[in-house]
């Protein structure tokens, strides 16, 4: 689990030019038809909260990944802190459990996040606005 927030912070701040400055946000593009958005919603010294949102007309609101992430600067790691508005994640759960969450839920999502970030660093974003 370390070693994948460690990895995912590396490949954020290879996909963020600035990720410190509070409120601000990017849109960029793969391709023609997949559009997100990651707006930096929170900074304090040691940490940063972004919001990373896909953004397509043509598909439906719960295809869409969405996921609240926390960049830990001093400890130079990104953990998923909420994924699909399901709130917060405990590190495990028995099975079965109230929500139907797996055992490993997660690390699952903070691993999704890794092979999302590395989808964007292989396809090369533009970034198509800061506000």
């Amino acid at each position: 689990m370390q070693a994948t927030c460690e990895l995912n912070y590396a490949r954020f701040l290879r996909v963020l030019p600035d990720c410190d400055t509070q409120h601000l946000a990017f849109e960029f593009t793969i391709g023609t038809h997949l559009s997100y958005r990651i707006t930096l919603t929170e900074t304090a010294r040691y940490t940063t909260t972004l919001m990373v949102e896909q953004h397509n007309a043509s598909t439906p609101d719960y295809l869409k990944p969405s996921m609240q992430v926390r960049l830990y600067h001093d400890a130079r790691m990104a953990e998923v802190i909420s994924s699909q508005n399901t709130g917060a994640f405990a590190p495990s759960y028995t099975y079965p459990n109230r929500n139907m969450r797996q055992r490993n839920e997660k690390q699952m999502v903070n691993q999704f996040l890794g092979e999302w970030l590395q989808f964007c660093l292989k396809h090369q974003p533009t970034v198509t606005s800061e506000a």
